[in-house]
């Protein structure tokens, strides 16, 4: 079918809907739906969005038949502008509720920054540094691993270290402080 004559069909199709004969509409769906549905998801970009568009399209073709002249445009592109319409009024509408989501984020964020307990981003920081010394952690050698964690975790001093891990002084203040220095450095490629 040439474009004239598809034309001819789709503008008798309007007529028809603009006298409230369903059965047009739906010989109009079947003819059309495929490009508008296109057109519709490439605005919305979401096929689920998209459908709704087209549906939303359709209806609004339904009330919007009587004031159809095809001397002002064709059919096709009538019918483009009321999706393309239809699509842009979803993403606004849907702009609008998620611009409700972001301002209770907001509050919410609001009264955490307001407070006196750590900030999200301090918690996060934290959690940064927390993985980066447990990483640095793992690389020492178990010796100093287990020394460095009594002294610091359970906050032992060099003298009960050496009598309970059985060690000369020396050597427990050695491993201290071999494995600090292996943290240091570790932690600085963190920073």
């Amino acid at each position: 079918m040439n474009a004239d004559n598809h034309d001819t069909m789709l503008i008798g199709l309007l007529e028809r809907i603009a006298q409230q004969d369903a059965q047009a509409l739906k010989a109009l769906y079947d003819e059309c739906a495929g490009k508008l549905y296109g057109l519709a998801l490439r605005v919305v970009t979401q096929r689920e969005f998209a459908e709704d568009v087209l549906q939303e399209a359709f209806l609004n073709i339904w009330k919007s038949a009587p004031g159809y002249s095809a001397s002002l445009s064709p059919p096709m592109a009538w019918m483009g502008l009321i999706v393309r319409s239809r699509a842009l009024d979803f993403l606004r509408r849907r702009a609008a509720e998620r611009s409700h989501l972001t301002q209770e984020i907001d509050d919410v964020l609001a009264d955490t920054l307001d407070g006196e307990g750590p900030t999200p981003m301090d918690t996060a920081l934290a959690s940064e540094q927390a993985w980066a010394l447990n990483q640095c952690l793992s690389r020492l050698d178990n010796k100093q691993r287990e020394v460095v964690n009594l002294a610091y975790i359970r906050d032992m001093s060099h003298s009960e270290l050496a009598t309970q891990l059985q060690l000369p002084l020396g050597t427990v203040k050695t491993w201290i402080r071999r494995g600090l220095d292996q943290l240091r450095a570790c932690m600085a490629r963190f920073a």
